[in-house]
């Protein structure tokens, strides 16, 4: 099966001042898959085959879960292409503009 994008935004239940540490530890699952991954600053956006990403939002979930949230909400986009889809080839030319 091709590699499609997921993007992932967790919003764990915690102490105001405790939601990027929780958060942290989701990303941190992320990045320990392997899958290639971009941190943006209102999600994290992964590629990969689609039940290898939902298994890594699950695992992040309870992570955040792990690190003292009593409670994970999650928006999840997917970009799903038949043939494939990168992160690259959505955010090449804006990276690469003169």
């Amino acid at each position: 099966m091709a590699n499609i994008i997921m993007a992932l935004q967790v919003i764990p239940k915690v102490e105001e001042s405790r939601i990027y540490e929780v958060v942290d530890e989701a990303i941190k699952v992320i990045a320990a898959s392997g899958v290639p991954y971009e941190v943006g600053p209102m999600e994290t956006t992964m590629e990969g085959e689609p039940d290898q990403l939902w298994e890594i939002i699950k695992e992040a979930q309870e992570a955040c879960l792990r690190a003292g949230a009593s409670r994970v909400m999650a928006y999840i986009k997917m970009d799903y292409v038949p043939t494939g889809s990168t992160i690259h080839e959505k955010i090449d030319k804006y990276r690469n503009k003169p």
